[in-house]
């Protein structure tokens, strides 16, 4: 399969999830404590390239609960559009989704459909936790049509419900230079997903100044991004664990991507005065 266009990834690469439901402890899978994400949470990303508006996303967990597998789950949609006089140079309108277990805080069903340019693909992958494999359905832009079965390790996340199992980590553990391993799957490939936590800083954004976690993905050598750490995001250090910022050093210059509104947090940021 194709691989996803840096930007989409990068416009996907930031957002997150939600509350609680009981079931059987002898339902097989894990129980995970989360305190920061509930139902009804929207952000809205904008990415910027310099001082120009490139992008912008919207990362939205809706209020209803959905049944997969025979699992509660809540529902996560994330659009990530090119914008402004950046449209007509790449056009990007991609749409992904992520079904994520209220309990476990992991994907049963995750889905892309994409559209970057003349590039067109509808994805469907469902993740069967109790025989550790990705049931991967696809339609292409030129007709072709297909299935593919893949291994996952246990407990294994997509893009967008890794980033909610991140939330529910206890960051104050951490030690500066610790690194955060997280089983993946991604189109076509099950891998380890590896974040090295760089610190706390205080982080100016739209809404004040915050206090955050750095985390910066552990990337292998590629032609695209410039040098260790150089994608870093930034966590509020408060009970929302919410992404506010995303910065990519790239060798043609730096791409960020700010938090630049918000709506039904469970509790408002703490600001620093």
């Amino acid at each position: 399969m194709k691989k996803s266009a840096p930007l989409s990834l990068l416009l996907t690469a930031t957002c997150v999830l939600l509350g609680a439901f009981s079931l059987p402890s002898d339902s097989g899978f894990r129980v995970i404590s989360n305190n920061s994400f509930h139902k009804g949470e929207k952000y809205v990303y904008t990415a910027h390239y310099g001082f120009i508006n490139i992008a912008q996303g919207v990362v939205e967990l809706e209020k209803s609960i959905y049944w997969i597998h025979n699992r509660p789950c809540y529902k996560v949609n994330v659009s990530g559009k090119t914008i402004g006089m950046f449209t007509s140079m790449f056009k990007v309108n991609d749409f992904w989704c992520s079904y994520i277990d209220t309990i476990a805080i992991v994907p049963h069903k995750f889905i892309r459909e994409i559209q970057e340019n003349n590039y067109r693909l509808k994805e469907y992958t469902y993740f069967d936790h109790t025989q550790r494999r990705a049931i991967v359905k696809y339609e292409k832009g030129d007709g072709k049509i297909g299935t593919d079965t893949f291994s996952i390790k246990q407990w294994t996340q997509d893009l967008v419900s890794g980033y909610y199992y991140i939330r529910t980590l206890d960051f104050y553990n951490l030690q500066k230079g610790d690194t955060i391993t997280i089983p993946a799957f991604f189109e076509d490939k099950s891998y380890d997903f590896k974040i090295k936590y760089l610190g706390k800083e205080i982080l100016k954004t739209e809404f004040g100044k915050i206090k955050t976690f750095v985390m910066s993905p552990i990337m292998p050598e590629n032609s695209l991004f410039d040098g260790e750490n150089s994608i870093r995001f930034w966590i509020s250090d408060d009970e929302n664990r919410v992404p506010l910022k995303v910065k990519a050093k790239m060798f043609v210059g730096s791409f960020e991507l700010d938090l630049t509104a918000k709506e039904g947090m469970r509790k408002e940021f703490s600001i620093i005065d």
